[in-house]
């Protein structure tokens, strides 16, 4: 998609101002990588801002996550043949992809504000800089802002909304919420932990959404109880030491436990896109 955006774009004008870039690019992660090595291949002039590292979100996924699928073709760099790449290994391609092209990424930067100008193109503001440009492309996903499910108990510190590392947790009583692949691929690395006693409440009546083979990693681990799955279940409360679930007849009942990891998606970042003039219909999937 970053590739594709950028193929879009006109061809560069001859000259510009001096004070003026031909394109910003906020955000690091896939799209952004990409966009931004399609850029320089066409000789724009521009600027890559990233709040933490090359990579962005998927640096946060749980270790040894498969996140490649396929084979893919980077621009300037080439085809990268493997089928199935883990986020460790896939972070390690595109550092070497942005040393081997000479990519500048400007990291530590959060972007705050774009402010469209009168004469044409915008302003945007991070890290205390002002940049000047024709165009802007905000590469910045949605998984950054995790839904929460609204419930009493959801600020207390035995909460979290994404895993890093499983090896921290052990000897645990552990409910993970979701039904996509980063609750299943939570669920089976904490159940892999020694001690771990690991549920999943899923509103669902099956893991329709996650991948195959996480699908079949899941019902294995299941059957052979490594994993506890509540199916048509949702976590109307949490404690320190339980949890309340309701059930699908509407009952509820507690649960011991002292660790809640939700994944339950993520939100759009809405108040930032319309503060940069972006109109967004939230009502459009529903049409």
């Amino acid at each position: 998609q970053g590739k594709q955006c950028v193929h879009g774009f006109p061809p560069p004008p001859s000259s510009r101002a001096s004070d003026r870039l031909d394109l910003v690019i906020v955000g690091c992660g896939p799209a952004g990588l990409s966009a931004a090595l399609t850029a320089r291949n066409r000789g724009l002039g521009m600027v890559v801002l990233e709040r933490e590292d090359v990579g962005g979100t998927v640096r946060h996924y749980p270790r040894k996550k498969l996140v490649m699928t396929e084979p893919v073709v980077v621009p300037g760099f080439g085809k990268i043949s493997a089928r199935e790449i883990l986020k460790e290994d896939l972070i390690g391609i595109w550092e070497e992809v942005v040393d081997a092209t000479g990519l500048e990424v400007t990291t530590g930067v959060t972007v705050t504000d774009v402010q469209p100008l009168p004469e044409g193109g915008f302003r945007v503001v991070g890290g205390g800089e002002e940049y000047f440009t024709a165009r802007v492309i905000l590469a910045i996903g949605r998984r950054g802002i995790p839904r929460k499910l609204g419930i009493p108990g959801e600020d207390l510190p035995n909460v979290a909304y994404s895993l890093r590392e499983p090896e921290a947790f052990s000897g645990d009583r552990i409910v993970v919420v979701g039904g996509g692949d980063s609750a299943v691929e939570a669920s089976l690395a904490l159940a892999e932990q020694p001690g771990n006693e690991v549920k999943v409440a899923y509103r669902g009546e099956s893991f329709s959404r996650a991948k195959p083979r996480n699908r079949q990693r899941i019902e294995e681990a299941a059957g052979e109880g490594r994993v506890s799955v509540l199916w048509s279940t949702r976590v109307s409360e949490n404690r320190l030491d339980q949890v309340l679930l309701q059930g699908p007849e509407g009952q509820e009942r507690a649960l011991p436990n002292n660790r809640l990891f939700v994944f339950a998606g993520g939100e759009l970042p809405t108040p930032f896109l319309e503060r940069c003039g972006v109109k967004v219909d939230t009502k459009f999937g529903e049409r």
